[in-house]
This record gives C-alpha cells, sequence and structure tokens, in this order.
C-alpha cells in the first residue's frame, strides 16, 4: 500500500483538488476474486472497517440515488427513501449504476460521477476524524474528512445504514 497526495488520477481525485478538498488516496493491491471490496480495502491498508464506507445506488420513486455507508452493515433501503423525501427505493441495477456514475462496480466513489445524484450520507461517518470511500477504481482509496464528504457531494446526512 501506498500513501499520496495526487491532483489527478481519477473523476474522483479531480473534483476533490478542483474544489479545493483536503484528501489522501490510499492504493493497495485489489484481489480480483474478492467480493467484498471495502472489507478487502480496510485489511489491506490496515485500518478499522467502520471508517471504511461503500457507495451504492439505488432507485427511489424512479430516481436514482446515492447512498454512503459502513462496509460493516448494509443499506436500509426505507430509511433511505424517508432521507430524500420518497416513499419506495429498491437497489438499482448494477449496469444501470456503472451508466450513471462512470464507474464500474466495486470502484463506484461517491465523488466525480458522470452526473450529479442525490447522495445521502450515513451519519455515522461524523463520527470519525476522516473516512474512506472509494477514489473511482477498485484498490484506490480516498481519505477525508466527514464533513467534506458531505460538502463535495452535496448530500444529505441521515441514519440509513444497518448492522
Amino acid at each position: 500500500m501506498s500513501k499520496r497526495k495526487t491532483a489527478g488520477g481519477t473523476p474522483a481525485t479531480t473534483a476533490l483538488t478542483a474544489a479545493g478538498v483536503p484528501f489522501t488516496v490510499h492504493d493497495y493491491d485489489h484481489d480480483p476474486r474478492s467480493t467484498s471490496y471495502g472489507e478487502e480495502a480496510a485489511e489491506a491498508m490496515g485500518i478499522d472497517p467502520a471508517r471504511v464506507f461503500k457507495t451504492l445506488l439505488a432507485d427511489v420513486d424512479g430516481a436514482l440515488t446515492v447512498a454512503v455507508v459502513p462496509v460493516t452493515g448494509q443499506l436500509d433501503l426505507k430509511a433511505l427513501a424517508r432521507a430524500v423525501g420518497g416513499r419506495k427505493a429498491a437497489m438499482a441495477d448494477p449496469k444501470a449504476a456503472e451508466r450513471a456514475t462512470g464507474y464500474v462496480v466495486g470502484g463506484t466513489s461517491p465523488l466525480g460521477q458522470k452526473r450529479p445524484h442525490p447522495t445521502v450520507v450515513d451519519a455515522s461517518t461524523l463520527g470519525h476524524d476522516t473516512v474512506f470511500v472509494s477514489a473511482g477504481r477498485r484498490g484506490l482509496e480516498v481519505e477525508l474528512a466527514p464533513d467534506a464528504l458531505v460538502a463535495a457531494t452535496k448530500a444529505v446526512v441521515a441514519e440509513i445504514g444497518r448492522t
């Protein structure tokens, strides 16, 4: 694993740089057989998995919505719908999510997506000095302050994760 600041590399890091948001990029060797990308990231980087957050896309009343939740838990779809004033949420089709964000599953970042989507960040992020989210590809994470993540994504903060 290497730890470095970068001014480019992925749409996520480019967006953070353009916004003047302080961040650190961490890369690690991704195992293509891994199916739990966030837990793999935490283990490879030697950090508490509670600080690593996954980016999921859901369909809330027909609109794609981004959810950022701890890798140690699951997304509460009802809570996500409530957080954005919707009635019903379901996980988005992975191919539709890839087309809408420009990222592949397992490397989806809440930052620098092709088009902006309503975003909800789980309230548990606020309990950490810094958190980790995908930097836009498997094996690459960005570390930043939770309030910077919320500001950069124009997110709503709500309790949308469950264990």
